[in-house]
């Protein structure tokens, strides 16, 4: 059995981020990850006046409760999409000017239901070139609070936002969800901001959430589920293997760990405890259909792998796959067929046929890291498997070569 520690969970680290810049006293987070998303958050909010101390293992931040402590600077939020959005929106609470770009490919990522959103609850927000995207400027003068609806079909980073937003405003937050998609990402939300003194509750589908401001603490980060997710199908996929992860297990926060799930259904052997998750290899693996809406960042580890299934891999309700990094469901699709592989999409859906994959090829990775980690997945059953940008993983894992290619050597 291999033991792979995981590196810090970027979801996590980034809402840790945002609730301790805004909560009263100093906070530590412990084991934060450490990529190109998380420093480009870091980054951004000590261009907003926040101080952020870093020590190996640990990250000091301490809050401001009133707002950014400039009040007029630039922010660039380099590829993340969190930073992207949860600045602005933590910005809205203070008072000033605050302008932010990022990167051609965040700034082709929509942020539009957000925008919109704070405009009604009376922030000054201006899109600088296209509506809907970056770069944008927001003239801050707090947030008074009240009630909204909001469509967040296309991403739940736009709830996840106006929800931290809440405890900030002068009277408190109802949001009232018109559509949702992956919402074990909100359940995330929901529960560190409790775990940093807010109150927030939900009735059907509006969340209320009082003006309470936040408390600073000492705050651990779990490992990223979904970067788990390709040591699993590793495991699932590599007859005799197993891999354990410690950190992840029945408590964990996030979602992602759902994945393990649908390895068991295609016939993996799993094992979840309170400490840890174990997927080992029964040598089978099934094809099924399966709606991975709540679980999307995982689509392409399982599109990975499903050519080696028994039988068809089908993939439904993953529509916003498309407005990621890249469009996966597109990639994941053109890249398959690189290596011989049939493949059929639709706008929501990706049904992949048994078959195997053949090299040489070169992997098309439109700069997305989860393309390139999942087709490394594929190359441990099919030489001759090369990227085009294997560098992009720096967004979330900047050593996933070599800690993949060790575990690949691992017996």
């Amino acid at each position: 059995m291999t033991v792979i520690d995981i590196p810090g969970s970027k979801s996590v680290t980034a809402r840790a981020l945002f609730l301790a810049a805004a909560a009263e006293g100093t906070t530590t987070l412990l084991r934060p990850l450490v990529s190109d998303d998380t420093e480009g958050f870091a980054e951004g909010l000590r261009a907003l006046g926040y101080a952020v101390r870093k020590e190996p293992g640990a990250w000091h931040v301490e809050g401001r409760p009133a707002g950014p402590g400039v009040s007029d600077t630039d922010v660039y939020c380099r590829d993340g999409a969190t930073t992207a959005r949860f600045l602005p929106t933590l910005a809205a609470a203070g008072h000033g000017t605050f302008r932010f770009d990022a990167s051609p490919q965040m700034r082709r990522r929509p942020l539009g239901p957000l925008s919109t959103a704070l405009r009604e609850l009376g922030v000054d927000l201006r899109h600088g070139e296209k509506d809907g995207h970056h770069p944008l400027a927001v003239h801050a003068d707090g947030v008074k609070g009240g009630a909204l609806t909001l469509d967040a079909g296309q991403s739940s980073q736009y709830l996840t936002a106006l929800l931290m937003l809440g405890p900030l405003t002068a009277g408190g937050l109802d949001i009232t969800v018109t559509d949702l998609v992956s919402e074990p990402y909100v359940e995330i939300t929901l529960a560190m901001m409790r775990d940093f003194g807010a109150e927030v509750t939900r009735e059907g589908r509006t969340y209320r959430v009082a003006p309470t401001g936040y408390r600073a603490r000492t705050y651990g980060i779990e490992p990223d589920a979904s970067t788990a997710s390709y040591f699993f199908a590793a495991a699932a996929l590599e007859p005799g293997r197993s891999v354990t992860v410690p950190g992840l297990g029945t408590g964990a926060l996030q979602g992602d760990l759902a994945f393990v799930d649908v390895l068991r259904r295609m016939g993996a052997d799993v094992e979840v405890t309170a400490g840890a998750t174990t997927v080992r290899s029964t040598g089978t693996l099934r094809g099924l259909t399966v709606n991975m809406r709540d679980i999307s960042d995982t689509m392409p580890t399982l599109a990975a792998i499903a050519p080696f299934a028994d039988g068809p891999v089908r993939i439904e309700d993953v529509a916003n796959t498309r407005v990621k990094e890249c469009d996966r469901l597109d990639a994941c699709a053109e890249n398959l067929r690189r290596l011989g592989v049939t493949v059929e999409t639709g706008p929501d859906w990706i049904e992949i046929h048994p078959g195997t994959p053949a090299g040489p090829a070169e992997i098309a990775t439109h700069g997305d890291h989860r393309i390139v980690m999942s087709f490394a997945v594929t190359a441990l059953r099919t030489p001759g498997i090369a990227f085009d940008d294997p560098g992009c993983v720096k967004k979330t894992f900047p050593d996933f070569h070599r800690v993949f290619g060790a575990f690949a050597r691992t017996p």
